[in-house]
């Protein structure tokens, strides 16, 4: 079975990225919105990415607009929120689609991987999580409504 960093995505700027660039990594790939009420949810992810990056750990952030229009914003609006609202520093791809006849393949095989509830395929909202081994292996989804600082020992479980 093909690993998570064997995808490719879009970068920020149009262009492809590979996921190969995390290779060995452990990953925390979210949806994320920047006119949501979860959006706060940015701070915790960047404290993570602070706390474990130097051992190993990165946070991939997918913009995504599916939930409420509540991503409006075009690459480099979502680029300047993110950085002068919340310090990110992790990498924040192109604005995606993670449900329906468009969704990112990356974002198909991490909800066949991790089902929601009753084995739920469909993402709910934005800051659903899917948290991914060194392997490239998907090991957990947590629900948009799970804060970052709540998943640090299954993060640190895996470093």
């Amino acid at each position: 079975m093909e690993a998570i960093t064997d995808f490719e995505v879009k970068a920020a700027d149009g262009g492809a990225a590979s996921l190969d660039t995390w290779r060995g990594k452990v990953l925390l790939i979210v949806n994320t919105a920047s006119k949501c009420g979860f959006t706060p949810q940015y701070e915790g992810l960047e404290a993570l990415h602070r706390k474990y990056g130097p051992q190993g750990f990165e946070v991939l952030a997918f913009p995504c607009n599916q939930f409420g229009a509540q991503e409006p914003g075009d690459a480099e609006e979502i680029a300047n929120f993110c950085s002068l609202t919340y310090d990110v520093t992790f990498p924040v791809f192109a604005k995606i689609d993670v449900n329906g006849p468009h969704a990112d393949p990356l974002f198909e095989r991490l909800k066949a991987d991790a089902p929601g509830l009753l084995g739920s395929k469909a993402i709910k909202w934005n800051f659903t999580k899917f948290l991914v081994d060194r392997e490239g292996r998907t090991v957990e989804r947590y629900a948009p409504a799970t804060r970052p600082e709540a998943i640090a020992a299954d993060i640190e479980k895996l470093l």
